[in-house]
């Protein structure tokens, strides 16, 4: 395997991008573990900060990330997968979770897309 450059606590970022159309879907971090399940497993599969744990895109939303090509940067420090996108991308409901518009003054001043699923639907307790 590559040798990648972590940070200080294991964690590269990763960009999740639409491979049909190029669209940022999101950002995300993934450790050694994570980015070679991702890699062998075709879906992707991530760290999460807050909850200190493993998460396969998908798993409780059904909206799965189907790999179609990880690439590095130059200085291997960061990822872009290119994904088949099922559904929604964002736990809020919309396909990217880039859609809050800022205006001058860094205040969100609308969202850019409408929900393609309910949450509250989705993430039922």
């Amino acid at each position: 395997m590559t040798e990648f450059k972590f940070d200080s606590k294991g964690l590269m970022p990763v960009i999740i991008q639409d491979a049909d159309n190029g669209e940022v879907l999101m950002l995300a971090y993934m450790d050694k573990t994570a980015v070679e399940r991702t890699l062998k497993e075709k879906k992707t599969v991530f760290f999460s900060r807050s909850r200190n744990k493993y998460w396969v895109k998908g798993e409780s939303s059904g909206h799965i990330q189907e790999v179609q090509q990880a690439l590095t940067d130059c200085d291997q420090d960061a990822l872009l997968v290119r994904v088949r996108q099922h559904g929604g991308a964002c736990h809020l409901g919309f396909r990217t979770c880039f859609v809050h518009e800022l205006d001058d003054s860094g205040a969100v001043v609308r969202e850019t897309q409408k929900k393609v699923f309910d949450p509250d639907n989705v993430y039922k307790s």
